[in-house]
């Protein structure tokens, strides 16, 4: 099945990576059936005949807004918060760090494996946001010890951890799983699984003391962030490293709410929206088009997650795309049919 070849696919593509304007409303919609309609295999079986359901028909953003700015809406929501980010040297990572200093922030962890880059993106910090502390360490988040020795750190120097963001990544070339290179294909499991689960179990028990210590305040902490995607909703040609490894995300995000939702611990799984990042960039030649989105909007999504004003949507998935307040708005419908999480689709 030549799944990219035709329009009616592309449109389909435009809205697994953030899209441009609001691809499930309107013609994006139809673009979508038509997709669906055209995207058959020699089986007569529709690959895509169930995404049309695993989404929610809200307005697409595709940068920062009112409701999610940190200098508006949001301004003060990270006041004296301690916030830790794995993967945050560059791309979306460096953006949550400079989004929560600018909301506020005490203070901003930094783990990557480049140096170079973790220095400069703590120059930047520093720079624009004065009032804000700001570290970092060498740490590569498939190796345990590295993590627990980072989170410790960040512990220590700053007096605890209020939000964990496990945002580190990895995406290899697209390949059948057939032709492709075993080293390479479990690659993207040991750093987008095992990594963000290296962030969990060692932050846990700073982010439970943050949820009981501001829940005495009057306010919300505890909070962890996992890094998903839109794909791990499709079965795309290809990408079944990395789309299995992000629908492994959107389920661990539910363990650790089940675990933890006792203890405090607001989790969840992310998709960030399509942006031009070298990770990004990863991605065959001809989806480039469709990495439209800033950066920036991922960020100030976090911030607003982490805010309080999400929390009654922990353990699921949530795109940075989505209209924080038209999300708001199906509060009840979400919680009542208990969407956005993983779930077999069966017959009754």
């Amino acid at each position: 099945m030549k799944l990219y070849r035709s329009f009616t696919a592309l449109a389909a593509i435009n809205h697994l990576f953030g899209g441009i304007g609001r691809s499930l409303r309107g013609c994006g919609r139809r673009y979508m059936a038509k997709a669906v309609k055209f995207s058959v295999n020699n089986q007569g079986v529709h690959p895509m005949s169930s995404i049309q359901s695993q989404f929610l028909d809200l307005t697409d953003h595709h940068a920062r807004y009112d409701a999610i700015d940190p200098q508006s809406a949001l301004k003060g929501s990270a006041e004296g918060k301690v916030i830790f980010i794995a993967g945050g040297s560059r791309g979306i990572g460096q953006a949550t760090a400079m989004a929560f200093a600018e909301a506020g922030a005490k203070a901003v962890y930094l783990t990557a494996r480049s140096a170079e880059a973790l220095e400069a993106t703590q120059t930047m910090v520093r720079k624009a946001y004065p009032n804000t502390q700001c570290a970092f360490s060498v740490c590569d988040v498939t190796h345990a010890a590295q993590v627990a020795a980072a989170i410790e750190d960040c512990a220590t120097k700053f007096g605890g951890i209020d939000v964990a963001d496990a945002n580190a990544g990895y995406l290899g070339p697209w390949g059948k799983i057939g032709e492709s290179d075993p080293k390479g294909w479990w690659r993207n499991w040991e750093v987008n699984v095992q990594g963000s689960y290296h962030v969990i179990r060692f932050a846990l028990p700073h982010l439970i003391d943050s949820a009981k210590r501001l829940a005495n305040e009057g306010r919300s902490g505890g909070h962890l962030i996992l890094l998903s995607s839109i794909g791990a909703q499709f079965v795309m040609p290809g990408a079944s490293d990395y789309q299995t490894a992000k629908h492994a995300i959107n389920r661990l995000c539910e363990f650790v709410q089940s675990d933890h939702d006792e203890d405090g611990i607001k989790c969840f799984a992310i998709h960030p929206g399509g942006v031009a990042t070298e990770l990004g960039h990863n991605m065959p030649e001809h989806m480039h088009e469709y990495l439209v989105d800033d950066p920036d909007l991922a960020a100030s999504f976090a911030v607003w997650l982490c805010s309080g004003g999400a929390d009654w949507a922990k353990g699921r998935y949530l795109s940075a795309n989505w209209d924080v307040e038209e999300l708001a708005a199906m509060k009840a419908e979400i919680l009542q049919n208990d969407l956005l999480v993983n779930r077999l689709r069966a017959r009754s």
